[in-house]
């Protein structure tokens, strides 16, 4: 699932990336409305969280574009807490609310329950466990590594879609990698010799993508 969380407070912003990146999203993070619209225009977007009281255009007026265009749920962050407030950003169209402060895992779990997501994700016989990690094909159980079962995690979540080594760097090993770029093609073939060679597809001098 790809999430979009836009907030102008940057602390705030990391705190919330860091919560949904160890539950198996993808996120994508804005600091104000425009930023978030070009995200949104330009990725598939499952989830997005905005911030009320954004620079530029504020959260609700993102809401109400996006709603435009696009079937999306949205979730409305804000300081403000009168019920009128409520009112209207359900009025136009967020699907939650949610008040500052807020417990960042209870946020978490008000995003799941907006995309109603399963634990258990499959690509063909290969089925993995978003929750546990665990990972099976035909019935027999296979061992990962973290950075294997992230590589399989970010293809299911893109499929068909071919994603460069410098994508999966940034998605992985975050934009500050500074090795080898090679080293995805090492963790892929060692992916591919555990779940088998039929799920991952090499495009050569482009990247990678699955084969369903």
């Amino acid at each position: 699932m790809n999430i979009l969380i836009a907030d102008d407070e940057l602390d705030m912003l990391k705190i919330l990336q860091s919560y949904f990146k160890k539950e198996g999203f993808t996120v994508f993070t804005a600091t104000n409305g425009t930023e978030a619209l070009d995200i949104f225009y330009n990725k598939k977007i499952d989830l997005a969280i905005l911030d009320w009281m954004m620079p530029e255009k504020d959260g609700i007026t993102v809401c109400r574009e996006m709603k435009k265009t696009q079937k999306i749920k949205v979730l409305i962050l804000t300081a403000r807490d009168t019920g009128e407030d409520e009112f209207i950003a359900l009025s136009d169209g967020a699907d939650d609310y949610v008040n500052k402060p807020f417990y960042p895992k209870v946020l978490l779990m008000r995003a799941k329950k907006l995309l109603q997501m399963e634990s258990i994700q499959r690509i063909n016989d290969v089925s993995f466990d978003i929750s546990s990690k665990r990972v099976w094909r035909s019935g027999n159980e296979l061992i990962l590594t973290k950075t294997e079962f992230e590589l399989l995690r970010i293809f299911s979540q893109n499929r068909r879609q071919i994603l460069t080594r410098d994508q999966l760097l940034d998605l992985i090993w975050g934009m500050d990698y500074e090795g080898d770029p090679r080293t995805v093609d090492t963790h892929i073939r060692r992916l591919r010799e555990k779940i088998g060679e039929d799920i991952i597809q090499t495009h050569r001098g482009v990247g990678y993508s699955t084969r369903e």
